[in-house]
C-alpha cells in the first residue's frame, strides 16, 4: 500500500523544521528524528535493477533489432552457419568407422572381480582393522573398507605375499594360485565360495551369513577355523541359522565346475570322488571287471536300457 500524502502546509517545510529545532521543550537527542521529509505517493513505479546486475540476452535470428540480425552472428557463408556438424562427419565421404571397422568387443559373460592383495590384508591387520584370529570374509573386508565397490565378487591376489606374517583364514569368491600357496605356506587356509550381487548386499547389511549355505558341509570341507555352531545340522541351515535370508549356492555349470575344483579350494570340492574330474561332462571310465558285470547283467536280461551295446561302451 503506498504511503499517505502529507497535509498541505501554509509554510515551507524548512521553516517548520527550524521552528521545531529552536523550541526548548524538545530534547536534543530527538531532533534528528523530527526532520520532515517529502517523497512521492508511490515508489513502486521507479524501482529498477542496479547497473550491471543483468546482461542482455543475445537473441540470434530475431531481426535487426536484436543486434544480431542478418547473418545472426554466424558469418556470411559456410558449413556451420546453420548449426554444428555431427560428430565423426568426414566431409561427405565414407565415415571412418565404416572404412576401418570397429575394434574390440564386450564380453557379456565376463565377471568383474574386486582385487584384494595380501599386503593390504597385512596392513589392515597391523592397524587393527582386521582380526587374523577370526575368519576374514566378505563382511569383514567390506566393513573395514579394505575393498570398495564390490561388483561380482572379491578375488585374492598375491601382491606383497612376502609381507604376510601370520596365518589367516579367508573366504573369498576367487583366489590366484600364488596367493593360495602363500597363505597355506604359513598355515592358513583359503576357501572360495559362490556369491550373487544380491547376496553380497545382504551380507554387508548383516541379513545373511557370509559363507554357510545349504551345501556348506563343515565335515567335508574340513576347515576347523571356519566351524560355525549349528551348521552341522541341515535343519539349522534351512532356517538360515537365525538370519533373515539363506545364502544361495551356484546353479550354473561354470560356477559349479569352478567351486568343485580342489585346485581352486572351492567349498564344493569335497563332493568329488577319488579320481573324478570337476567337469560336469566328465564320466568315469569303467574298469574291465565293471564291464564284465554289465555284460553279465545284459545276458540275464537286466540291462538298464535296451539297444545299447555294452561291449563297446566305456562308461
Amino acid at each position: 500500500m503506498p504511503p499517505r500524502l502529507l497535509p498541505r502546509l501554509s509554510q515551507p517545510i524548512s521553516t517548520i523544521a527550524n521552528s521545531i529545532t529552536t523550541s526548548s521543550s524538545i530534547p536534543s537527542f530527538l531532533l534528528p528524528f523530527l526532520h520532515l521529509q517529502s517523497r512521492n505517493a508511490s515508489i513502486l513505479g521507479s524501482l529498477s535493477d542496479r547497473p550491471g546486475a543483468y546482461s542482455r540476452k543475445i537473441r540470434r535470428g530475431r531481426g535487426p533489432s536484436s543486434g544480431k540480425g542478418g547473418k545472426s552472428g554466424r558469418g556470411s557463408d559456410g558449413q556451420k552457419q546453420h548449426g554444428g556438424v555431427p560428430g565423426g562427419f568426414n566431409g561427405g565421404q565414407t565415415p571412418d568407422h565404416i572404412v576401418h571397422g570397429k575394434y574390440g568387443f564386450k564380453n557379456l559373460h565376463a565377471v568383474e572381480m574386486s582385487p584384494i592383495n595380501l599386503d593390504r590384508i597385512q596392513e589392515w591387520i597391523d592397524q587393527g582393522r582386521l582380526d587374523a584370529a577370526k575368519p576374514i570374509t566378505l563382511a569383514e573386508l567390506s566393513k573395514s573398507r579394505a575393498v570398495h565397490s564390490i561388483k561380482d565378487g572379491i578375488k585374492l591376489l598375491a601382491n606383497g605375499a612376502s609381507t604376510l606374517k601370520q596365518p589367516i583364514h579367508i573366504v573369498v569368491s576367487r583366489a590366484s594360485q600364488t596367493a593360495i600357496a602363500a597363505v597355506e605356506a604359513l598355515g592358513g587356509t583359503v576357501t572360495t565360495r559362490f556369491y550373487t550381487p544380491l547376496a553380497m548386499l545382504r551380507i554387508r547389511k548383516g541379513e545373511m551369513h557370509p559363507y554357510v549355505s545349504m551345501k556348506w558341509d563343515q565335515t567335508g570341507i574340513n576347515r576347523p577355523a571356519l566351524m560355525v555352531e549349528g551348521a552341522d545340522q541341515l535343519e539349522s541351515r534351512v532356517k538360515a541359522m537365525g538370519y533373515e535370508y539363506r545364502l544361495p549356492d551356484p546353479s550354473g555349470r561354470k560356477d559349479i565346475e569352478y567351486y568343485r575344483d580342489p585346485k581352486n579350494r572351492g567349498y564344493l570340492a569335497h563332493t568329488l570322488e577319488e579320481g573324478e574330474n570337476p567337469s560336469l561332462y566328465w564320466k568315469r571310465v569303467l574298469s574291465p571287471e565293471q564291464v564284465k558285470v554289465l555284460l553279465h547283467k545284459k545276458q540275464r536280461g537286466t540291462a538298464a536300457k535296451p539297444g545299447i551295446d555294452l561291449e563297446n561302451k566305456l562308461w
